[in-house]
């Protein structure tokens, strides 16, 4: 089963900052509570990065896309300790009326009918803990 999960958030950081510091494509430990540590291998596109987790588990994401005049990054989950068959996540960012930037994610992942809520919630928790800890961070 398709499914499609998005986080928006409004920051307090500047669009250019917010961009700045996604398109470096590190920092996911520091980011999200769940994230024990992320190392990334490469620069740019065909990037990987390699992520634990505190709780056990290990997520490998392959950079497929870094668009700087559209703030664009899109990564694809090569390795997920989730039960889904493919995973696909876009980070934008975007520039509200103030400067600020609004940072969208958006994660389309496949799975067994019977998984997809559960991971939907996971994902809806835990990129939302990510941004929240970005804007900290930033």
């Amino acid at each position: 089963m398709l499914t499609k999960v998005t986080i928006a958030k409004k920051l307090t950081a500047s669009s250019d900052k917010a961009w700045e510091a996604i398109s470096k494509i590190g920092r996911l430990d520091i980011w999200f509570p769940s994230i024990a540590t992320c190392r990334v291998e490469g620069d740019g596109v065909g990037a990987h990065r390699y992520m634990t987790l505190h709780r056990g588990g290990e997520i490998t994401d392959r950079i497929v896309d870094i668009n700087p005049t559209r703030r664009r990054l899109t990564y694809q989950r090569v390795r997920s300790p989730f039960p889904v068959t493919s995973y696909k996540g876009t980070v934008e960012v975007f520039e509200s009326f103030d400067s600020r930037a609004i940072v969208v994610w958006t994660v389309d992942f496949e799975s067994d009918p019977e998984n997809s809520a559960t991971v939907a919630e996971a994902l809806r928790t835990g990129i939302g803990a990510g941004v929240n800890g970005m804007e900290k961070d930033l």
